[in-house]
């Protein structure tokens, strides 16, 4: 396990759904309309709640089957296509409508941007909904770069999309942390050579974070002084 480093963090790179924002009653309304659309139950909130955090295309995939794990082939039928453009269309509109920023971000993005920390988003979200939710919630001020689940051919929890950031900041590693609440987040800043910080309140598909072994853990983003 890698440890912080001495000095404070000069970059923090976080996640977006789960870690900054609840999102999940937005996406549950998109995906039960869209569900509705081609004939198949609802899922409701509880479910979705466990299916977000690897992108919108497993997202879709998981309410399609009504599971966690669904099959490769999958992407090649036409009605699953079909789902897939439909989610799109209904989650454009309810994008932002009744998400809600968790207790203690605005103060914890507040504070690191007066101490002239660079700040990132390091999502799997495809960009055009990344941009419009940090707008609609009110945090698009506090960050100097966003990468989403599209703007790499690789999404966490590969380590392209930190290492990009970490290139673009002209940070190293070292100076860097990862801040999330599912395993993706923890696996990609292992792989990057990041510290990783977690939140335990997000969409880990229902299990605890600690088992994914972050270098530390706090309750509310502000709790983290460093």
């Amino acid at each position: 396990m890698t440890v912080f480093p001495i000095h404070p963090p000069r970059l923090i790179m976080l996640d977006l759904d789960g870690t900054l924002v609840d999102s999940v009653p937005d996406l549950a309304m998109a995906i039960d309309n869209m569900l509705n659309a081609i004939g198949k139950p609802l899922a409701g909130e509880s479910k979705v709640r466990t299916w977000v955090g690897n992108g919108a295309h497993a997202l879709v995939a998981r309410a399609f089957v009504d599971s966690m794990t669904y099959p490769d082939a999958l992407n090649e039928r036409e009605d699953f296509q079909r789902a897939y453009r439909l989610f799109f269309d209904y989650y454009e509109k309810s994008n932002g409508e009744a998400a809600v920023v968790y207790p203690g971000v605005h103060e914890a993005l507040k504070r690191w941007q007066s101490k002239g920390i660079k700040l990132a988003i390091v999502t799997n979200k495809p960009m055009q909904f990344t941009t419009s939710l940090i707008e609609r919630v009110g945090i698009a001020h506090y960050f100097d770069w966003i990468s989403g689940g599209d703007s790499l051919p690789k999404r966490k929890p590969e380590p392209d999309q930190l290492l990009h950031i970490l290139q673009l900041s002209g940070e190293e590693a070292l100076h860097a942390l990862m801040v999330g609440d599912s395993s993706n987040d923890i696996k990609a800043a292992r792989a990057a050579n990041v510290c990783s910080l977690a939140v335990p309140y997000g969409y880990n598909h229902g299990q605890s974070i600690e088992d994914s072994h972050p270098d530390q853990i706090v309750n509310r983003l502000d709790e983290f002084h460093h």
